[in-house]
């Protein structure tokens, strides 16, 4: 017997709830970093190994643009490349990260290379991009649900930053502010269209899995960062950060 679909509240609360539990900001390498207890080091190779996953971000959204026949789609989508590509060299998202690297004292050319970053982030990165291949249009856009989550987890990385980290000039934390209102309008339009197109309970369902999938990647690139910064300088009363 097929299962009827749920209501248009019951499936918004079903990705919120899946989401929330499962967003990276539960992460114990983002509760050492907004508790002030990375060192440098750690700090650095964070925003290293990062910088691979912002990479994919505009290729990810290239392919979701390319499954749609809709114009007005597509112009809505676009948006999300210039955000990170800019119309011109030198602007939006991907250069505003290249100057966080700077700002926490990275080589740009080195970081812009991607050819430091752990094997595990770039397996982790690329899945995502599999992900968004490989799904129908509705799940690929569900799977970057996850910008829902966003804003309140970039407001207080700059708190903590500025508080924690001070040696960080407040200008090069301009990627996290930029993407506070932006990630916002994203989610959003992403709901939206999601919550539209999934018209049987078995594309909802999908669409959640996509999401699940989706916070597994981000879980999974902070776990390899861990492993390698964290886990070998810990000691027999935790961590030595």
């Amino acid at each position: 017997m097929t299962r009827a679909p749920l209501s248009r509240d019951e499936f918004i609360e079903w990705l919120r709830r899946e989401g929330a539990s499962r967003y990276h900001d539960h992460h114990r390498y983002h509760a050492l970093m907004h508790d002030g207890k990375l060192t440098r080091l750690q700090l650095q190779q964070w925003v290293l190994n990062r910088y691979y996953y912002q990479t994919r971000i505009p290729i990810k959204d290239a392919i979701i643009l390319s499954k749609s026949e809709d114009p007005a789609f597509r112009r809505m989508w676009i948006r999300r490349i210039r955000d990170h590509d800019g119309d011109e060299a030198g602007e939006a998202g991907l250069e505003l990260w290249l100057r966080l690297a700077e700002g926490v004292g990275l080589d740009r050319e080195e970081v812009a290379s991607c050819r430091s970053v752990l094997p595990g982030v770039r397996f982790a990165c690329d899945a995502y991009v599999t992900l968004v291949r490989d799904r129908s249009l509705v799940e690929a856009v569900a799977s970057s649900m996850t910008e829902f989550f966003a804003p309140d987890l970039m407001s207080k990385r700059v708190l903590a930053w500025e508080k924690h980290y001070p040696w960080v000039s407040k200008d090069m934390l301009e990627y996290f502010r930029s993407r506070v209102p932006r990630a916002r309008r994203d989610s959003l339009e992403a709901m939206e269209f999601v919550v539209g197109h999934a018209t049987t309970y078995e594309l909802q369902e999908r669409c959640v899995a996509a999401l699940i999938e989706k916070t597994r990647i981000l879980w999974h690139l902070l776990d390899c960062a861990y492993a390698a910064y964290i886990e070998p300088g810990w000691g027999p009363d935790g961590p030595r950060v």
